[in-house]
């Protein structure tokens, strides 16, 4: 029987296969060059989150002080599973990582065969693909929420195309369920990352245009109007507790890091509208996937041209990655950590590449030139794609490191060497919170809203930090609110990290302040 299984899903093994392979030689990459960890502070963040939900049923960062940092929700559960089941953090972060990795290929493998019913063998290639791209293998092993995003993305563009393929004797009811369903689905999404609701919105839009031309329905709007609310009412089922939750907490809707990502990197949204996209776009080059950009535009040129007015629904994948990298370009066009905000755009590429490739090397057999250069556009990308898994691994072993030698260092010492009830700011706070947990101040505005509006006002901050008695402060050099000479900071750090790495890397070494205030707290701009 289990041979029976193994060869009726042969390439769903292969896919959890080579999934499980490559997070573990990211894991093993930073293990060797120095420890395993995570290779961003934010990890750190959702760890703590979770281990406070798990051990004390808070939804807090501090204990005992609720706050809404966590961008993901959905993700910060399922690691507090692994909390309360006293599983190893990092084993049970690592194996939700191989998940969502593999769910991505077992998911995009079968999205393929859909848009390329008569290629064969194109399951087999996407699916590889997406879980060879180094970009999604880093992802993978981030401690982040970036893979369960991109996965559910993907179940989201499945489900909606079932709409292609439904029954014509289908009741409304049946209709709403697969409409609830899809609402389900996109509610998850939402509090992965909750501008997954911009593609629960798209979805709806692009089903109300194929709509009249589909199979079964012709211009029965009754019909859409159950999917439709079926899927309203799925999203709001599912994404209303935390909602509710965040207004009660914040007075907002949005989690409170919404706001203070968008207000710190205020100065980027001043740059030219195409810089913008254009530094969004390139860290996403570096990689196999340049080489499926014509097969992608081959692809897309095939179902625009279709005469299937419904097959606009393919295009779907398409729309949401250029809606989700304007969304970055307009509102967050933050393109650090490889690309991370933008990487999810990365699944429909391979989507519609890998499938596009094939169809170039298919009608180019009869013309020698043609079939040359198709052929060697293939073989391109069999070869980069997995090549790339090594150097992925060695930037994600590099990121572990700077992070261990400078957040998480700088956190034990904090633990061992100062008292924990005395108020601290930060501004990288993952760590922190993890190792040695204590009031803080966040000048990142995550779990400090009141941050938010003077987040790029240095003296404010400041001023703020003396009117709430801040006794230390702990921050890399670029993020000082105040010049090194400033007599507020005390005559030297109390704590240097001095590790080599982030400096080579062109950043600076995390310090620690013992903070000198004046009798009266005022701006020094006022003196």
């Amino acid at each position: 029987m289990i041979r029976r299984w193994l060869a009726a899903h042969s390439l769903d093994v292969l896919i959890g296969i080579v999934a499980l392979c490559s997070v573990l030689v990211y894991v093993i990459a930073a293990e060797r060059l120095y420890d395993v960890g995570f290779p961003l502070d934010d990890s750190w963040i959702h760890q703590t989150y979770a281990r406070n939900l798990a051990h004390d049923g808070q939804w807090a960062f501090v204990p005992g002080e609720s706050s809404m940092a966590s961008t993901s929700p959905l993700y910060t559960v399922l690691l507090s599973a692994g909390y309360v089941f006293d599983i190893p953090f990092f084993a049970w972060t690592f194996g939700l990582g191989v998940l969502a990795l593999a769910g991505v290929g077992w998911i995009g493998a079968r999205l393929s065969t859909i848009l390329f019913p008569d290629m064969a063998r194109v399951g087999l290639w996407t699916g590889l693909a997406l879980v060879l791209l180094w970009h999604l293998q880093w992802a993978a092993a981030s401690g982040m929420e970036t893979m369960l995003f991109c996965t559910l993305s993907l179940t989201v563009f499945g489900l909606v195309w079932r709409e292609l393929y439904v029954k014509q004797e289908d009741s409304r009811a049946d209709t709403l369920r697969r409409g609830l369903v899809v609402g389900l689905a996109g509610a998850a999404l939402t509090l992965t990352r909750p501008e997954g609701a911009g593609l629960v919105g798209l979805a709806g839009l692009m089903v109300l245009i194929a709509w009249p031309y589909g199979e079964r329905f012709g211009n029965n709007w009754q019909q859409y109007a159950a999917w439709g609310g079926g899927v309203a009412l799925g999203w709001v089922i599912g994404v209303a507790p935390y909602v509710l939750m965040n207004y009660h907490v914040n007075d907002t809707l949005l989690p409170s890091t919404s706001s203070a990502k968008q207000a710190e990197n205020a100065p980027l949204r001043e740059l030219p509208l195409l810089e913008r996209y254009g530094r969004l776009v390139l860290p996403l080059v570096a990689g196999g996937q340049l080489v499926l950009l014509p097969g992608l535009v081959a692809a897309l040129r095939k179902l625009i041209r279709s005469r299937q007015r419904q097959h606009v629904l393919l295009l779907l994948p398409f729309v949401w990655a250029i809606a989700h990298l304007s969304l970055y370009a307009l509102r967050l066009p933050a393109h650090y950590q490889h690309g991370r905000y933008v990487i999810p755009i990365l699944p429909p590429v391979v989507l519609y590449g890998v499938g596009g490739t094939l169809t170039i090397v298919q009608t180019a057999r009869r013309r020698p030139v043609q079939r040359v250069l198709s052929r060697s556009l293939a073989l391109s990308a069999l070869l980069i794609i997995p090549a790339f898994t090594v150097i992925g691994a060695q930037a994600y072993a590099r990121d572990v490191r700077i992070i261990n030698t400078e957040m998480v260092d700088t956190a034990h010492w904090i633990n061992d060497n100062l008292p924990p009830d005395d108020l601290l700011a930060v501004h990288d706070i993952g760590a922190l919170g993890y190792y040695a947990p204590r009031p803080i101040l966040d000048l990142a505005g995550l779990v400090s809203p009141e941050v938010v509006p003077i987040i790029l006002d240095h003296e404010a901050l400041m001023v703020l930090m003396c009117e709430r008695d801040v006794r230390y402060l702990m921050v890399l050099p670029d993020q000082l609110p105040a010049l090194p000479d400033d007599p507020r900071l005390g005559p030297a750090p109390l704590f240097i990290t001095n590790a080599p790495y982030s400096p080579d890397a062109g950043g600076g070494n995390m310090a620690v302040y013992r903070m000198n205030w004046p009798d009266v707290c005022q701006s020094q701009a006022d003196d």
